[in-house]
């Protein structure tokens, strides 16, 4: 030993197996993660999706068409009025039919709704288990104003079901466009608090920035869609790419990012959410008055009054009811940008009134199937904000 110094022998070092999940608070209850450690520098990660049970895919092969719209607001449940339109259109798409004008732009209208209430909350899951509380309370406060709007349009506030092949439950109720712009602008009051706490915060900056970064090369191989994908620097989006409903009638930027890590996908969703208000403005201005089903009872139930008082309302309705839109033997695939990226709905039918088979394609699945190589080597502190920033949803992604 020399003077002053102690010589410390090297430690017999080995690296440790950890499992994360799945009863870990931000493990929704069904991920397990399984990791291998080089003290709490991440070496080799085994992912498993676990198993939710839902049974989505067989249960909506037991029920006639309209009876699936349920089942599919259960997918993802942040945002299930997409679901909604999705399977909505791809039914419409065997049919052959298209809803009319008015019924588009409300579809239009419900999504973009959707789409803010999902933005928010990843944002504000993210900030939370990073320590920002008070951002948290400002993005749930705002989200909470749309499920007012929700719960006044449809009587329910998370599981809508509120499409129908061929249209939809019920019209918009009056009054229904100023309520929405007094939810838009205080969502823009808390947008301006929850960007001017996070975005130059530099804790929030260190935990994000440069923190599993995937090139755009590797997210178009790993399947990526939606604000992971754009974050990457690839603008791809389903509304400008493949226009459906009205989307092609609306003056709306894509925004991107350049590193594709936590704080450009942080980015995106935020930049999205004033996208997603400035198209549900312009929806409202374009809008026309009109039907808001096709007039098929073939297709959709009759009127209430034509059910007491004809013959032919009647027994339509007890046809539908019973046996269910009957469609074409055919098959089709539709597809809707969803909160997470494209959700696709894969359909076959058999000329019956119930689906032979249905398939959805949640944009969850993809996007968790790159985890694991974005979290290595990293820190164990690094896979919740990347987990978030992912904002798998863990109703559409059970196989």
């Amino acid at each position: 030993m020399t003077a002053g110094k102690r010589i410390v022998p090297d430690l017999d070092t080995r690296e440790m197996f950890l499992q994360m999940g799945p009863s870990h608070p931000a493990m929704h209850g069904t991920v397990k993660m399984d990791l291998k450690l080089d003290g709490e520098t991440i070496v080799d990660i085994d992912i498993d999706i676990g198993y939710l049970h839902r049974g989505f895919e067989k249960m909506c092969e037991n029920r006639t068409y309209n009876q699936c719209f349920p089942y599919a607001d259960r997918l993802n449940y942040v945002s299930p009025a997409i679901n909604n339109v999705g399977l909505a259109l791809t039914l419409e798409k065997l049919v052959g039919i298209e809803v009319p004008e008015r019924t588009q732009y409300i579809r239009v209208i419900i999504s973009e709704i959707a789409r803010i209430q999902d933005h928010l909350t990843a944002i504000a899951a993210g900030a939370l288990e990073l320590g920002g509380f008070t951002a948290m309370l400002w993005g749930v406060e705002a989200r909470d104003h749309y499920y007012y709007l929700f719960e006044e349009l449809t009587g329910s506030r998370v599981t809508l079901s509120y499409c129908r092949v061929g249209g939809l439950a019920h019209d918009l109720p009056a009054g229904f466009a100023d309520k929405f712009e007094k939810c838009a602008q205080r969502t823009e009051e808390l947008w301006t608090d929850i960007d001017t706490l996070l975005t130059r915060n530099r804790i929030f900056m260190d935990r994000m920035v440069d923190v599993a970064a995937v090139s755009a090369e590797d997210a178009i191989e790993w399947g990526f869609t939606g604000p992971c994908l754009r974050a990457c620097g690839v603008p791809y989006d389903v509304r400008k790419d493949h226009p459906y409903l009205v989307y092609d009638k609306l003056d709306f930027d894509v925004p991107v990012g350049h590193k594709g890590d936590n704080f450009d996908r942080y980015l995106v969703r935020m930049e999205e959410i004033k996208q997603s208000i400035r198209m549900i403005r312009q929806c409202f201005k374009q809008m026309p008055e009109g039907p808001i089903n096709v007039e098929d009872w073939q297709v959709i139930l009759p009127p209430r009054q034509e059910v007491y008082d004809t013959i032919e309302g009647m027994i339509s309705q007890f046809k539908l009811v019973f046996e269910g839109t009957k469609i074409p033997a055919a098959e089709a695939y539709g597809y809707v940008e969803g909160g997470n990226g494209e959700l696709g709905f894969y359909i076959v039918s058999d000329g019956s009134g119930r689906p032979y088979r249905l398939h959805v394609r949640p944009p969850c699945f993809a996007l968790m199937q790159a985890l694991g190589e974005m979290v290595t080597g990293h820190m164990v502190a690094d896979i919740i904000p990347t987990f978030d920033t992912i904002n798998m949803i863990g109703g559409e992604i059970d196989r």
